[in-house]
């Protein structure tokens, strides 16, 4: 991955979503991930070839042209903390220009994030951290946990637990092209 802090490799951008956090928020996944459990529920995200590169400027245009229609943005994976400079300029930008809220999911625990050298940096810009590797074995899919052995970190006071646990499980989304996108901590079979 590239040490640019003016880009992010990207695997998808989700303009609305309820099934990502508290509210309506747009989603960002970030594509590469080196970290491998077993059963994770976003594979396709894992190769850094995948994905495209987007300009934090593109990023942020984005977000402010939703206006007031969300309230926050959560960024997923692929693994995000593998994006670590990037991911900072990103956060910063969102608190200094927006009033959104951030929630991030990372198979990093909160303790190897913090030994990541912009960790600390970037945590002081994050509301919400689910954190902590994906155990099929221990497979929940409850309340933005997709295995029991994930830790919701509640960095600020902005949500409660019972915030987390008032998030659907999943949603179907009918793109604007007709497609049909499952999004959210459970894996939806037809």
């Amino acid at each position: 991955m590239s040490a640019r802090t003016d880009r992010l490799k990207i695997h998808h951008f989700l303009p609305y979503s309820r099934a990502n956090g508290p509210g309506v928020r747009a989603v960002l996944w970030v594509q590469g991930c080196t970290l491998g459990c077993p059963g994770c529920y976003n594979p396709l995200t894992h190769p850094p070839q995948g994905g495209q590169w987007l300009d934090i400027d593109a990023i942020m245009e984005s977000l402010r042209s939703l206006g007031r229609s969300i309230e926050g943005l959560t960024v997923s994976g692929g693994e995000p903390f593998q994006q670590p400079s990037a991911l900072l300029a990103l956060f910063q930008r969102v608190r200094a220009e927006t009033d959104l809220s951030v929630l991030v999911f990372s198979g990093f625990t909160l303790e190897e994030i913090q030994r990541i050298p912009e960790g600390p940096d970037i945590l002081e810009h994050i509301d919400v951290l689910i954190a902590g590797r994906y155990q099929e074995n221990l497979r929940l899919a409850r309340g933005l946990m997709g295995s029991a052995n994930k830790k919701a970190h509640l960095l600020t006071p902005r949500y409660s637990m019972k915030d987390l646990q008032a998030v659907p499980d999943a949603e179907v989304i009918l793109t604007p092209t007709g497609e049909i996108m499952l999004s959210g901590i459970e894996n939806l079979i037809w």
